[in-house]
C-alpha cells in the first residue's frame, strides 16, 4: 500500500468482527514495525504485552477498561498493552534527566513505536483503536508488568466491521510557522 494511501485510510475503529482472528504472526509483524522507530540514544524502551485468548481479553476488558472502551474494543482479535521502561529514555547513564522532558521522552518514543504499529496494522488489513483511558495499576497487576515500566496504552487490533468517516483535519497553515 502506498504511504499516502495508508495515512489517509487509517482510522480509529470501534466495532470489530469477532469471527475474524488475528494471528501471532500478524502481531509479531506489528511489533517488528514498532521496533524500527527511532528512540532516544537508541534506548529502545518500548515493551508490548499481547492478549489474544478470549477469556483473558474478556476479563481484562471488564477489570481494566472503562465500559465505553470495553465496548469499543469488543470483538478485536488482540489487545496490545504498550509500556516503556522508565528513567532510561531522556536520562543519562547516572539516571539524571538530560533535559526538562525526563520520562516525557519515554512517552514520545513509545508514541513513535505505536504509530508504526498502527500503520503496519492498516497495511496488513487490520484496524486499531488506541485507548489511553484504562486502569494502569490493574493492568500492571493482571499482566505482572514490572514497576520499572510505565503502562501507557491499550491498542485493540482486529478486523473492523465499519469504515468510519475521516474526521476533519487541520491544514498545515493552521499549525505551521516558518521563520
Amino acid at each position: 500500500m502506498e504511504f499516502e494511501t495508508l495515512l489517509e485510510s487509517r482510522r480509529s475503529v470501534r466495532s470489530y468482527d469477532a469471527d475474524k482472528k488475528v494471528t501471532k504472526e500478524q502481531i509479531r509483524a506489528l511489533v517488528e514495525a514498532g521496533i524500527q522507530a527511532p528512540s532516544w540514544k537508541n534506548s529502545q524502551t518500548a515493551r508490548y504485552y499481547c492478549l489474544m485468548d478470549e477469556a483473558v481479553k474478556e476479563k481484562f476488558a471488564a477489570e481494566c477498561l472503562p465500559e465505553f472502551n470495553a465496548n469499543s474494543s469488543k470483538g478485536a482479535g488482540a489487545l496490545l498493552v504498550t509500556t516503556f521502561v522508565a528513567n532510561r529514555s531522556g536520562f543519562d547513564r547516572s539516571g539524571n534527566p538530560d533535559n526538562e522532558g525526563g520520562n516525557g521522552w519515554g512517552y514520545y518514543d513509545l508514541g513513535l513505536h505505536n504509530e508504526n504499529v498502527i500503520l503496519k496494522a492498516k497495511e496488513l488489513g487490520l484496524d486499531t483503536l488506541v485507548m489511553g483511558i484504562r486502569d494502569g495499576e490493574k493492568i500492571r497487576q493482571m499482566l505482572q508488568i514490572p514497576e520499572t515500566e510505565i503502562v501507557v496504552a491499550v491498542i485493540a487490533v482486529g478486523y473492523g466491521k465499519d469504515a468510519p468517516a475521516k474526521p476533519k483535519r487541520k491544514a498545515p497553515e493552521d499549525i505551521l510557522k516558518f521563520f
